[in-house]
C-alpha cells in the first residue's frame, strides 16, 4: 500500500509541475512590449482573435509603427496589414492599445470614446509619465515579444 500511495504522489507532483511550466508558458503570451522613444512598456493583452493575429505576426519579426499625434489623446499609425476586429464601443484610457479600423494601431495617452477593438494596455507607466514619453510629435513604436 506504501508503494502505490507514493506512486500517486509522484504522479501527482508530475502533474502540478506540468500544469504550472504550462501555466508560466500561457503566462508569457498575454504580455507583449512596446518601445516608444527607447523606453519600453510592458502591455498585458486581451484574449481575442486580433492578439492572436499580432501574437502570430511577433513570432516571426517585430513591428514598427510611425505614428502621428491624433485629437490631442492618441498616437496613431498604420500596421501595414490588417487584424481581425471585433469592434466595439469603449471608452479609453491613458496607455490603452487599440486597433482602429483592422490596420491602424493607437496608444492612448488621454481619454476617448469610440469603436475600437482592444488590444491591450500598457502596465507599468502612470499617465503623466506616459505623455512625457510620447511627446508632441510623430513617435516610432515598435512591438515585439521581448
Amino acid at each position: 500500500m506504501q508503494i502505490n500511495i507514493r506512486l500517486v504522489f509522484i504522479i501527482f507532483l508530475t502533474g502540478v509541475i506540468t500544469c504550472s511550466a504550462a501555466g508560466a508558458e500561457e503566462m508569457s503570451d498575454d504580455i507583449i512590449k512596446v518601445t516608444v522613444n527607447n523606453s519600453t512598456f510592458d502591455v498585458k493583452l486581451e484574449n481575442n482573435s486580433a492578439t492572436a493575429e499580432l501574437l502570430n505576426t511577433l513570432k516571426k519579426q517585430n513591428i514598427t509603427v510611425e505614428a502621428a499625434d491624433y485629437g490631442n489623446f492618441e498616437k496613431v499609425g498604420n500596421l501595414g496589414f490588417s487584424l481581425p476586429t471585433s469592434d466595439e464601443n469603449i471608452e479609453t484610457s491613458p496607455g490603452d492599445i487599440v486597433l482602429y479600423q483592422g490596420n491602424q494601431i493607437s496608444l492612448f495617452y488621454d481619454t476617448h470614446s469610440w469603436s475600437y477593438t482592444k488590444i491591450g494596455k500598457i502596465q507599468n507607466v502612470d499617465a503623466g509619465q506616459l505623455k512625457d514619453v510620447l511627446g508632441s510629435g510623430d513617435v516610432t513604436l515598435t512591438l515585439s515579444l521581448e
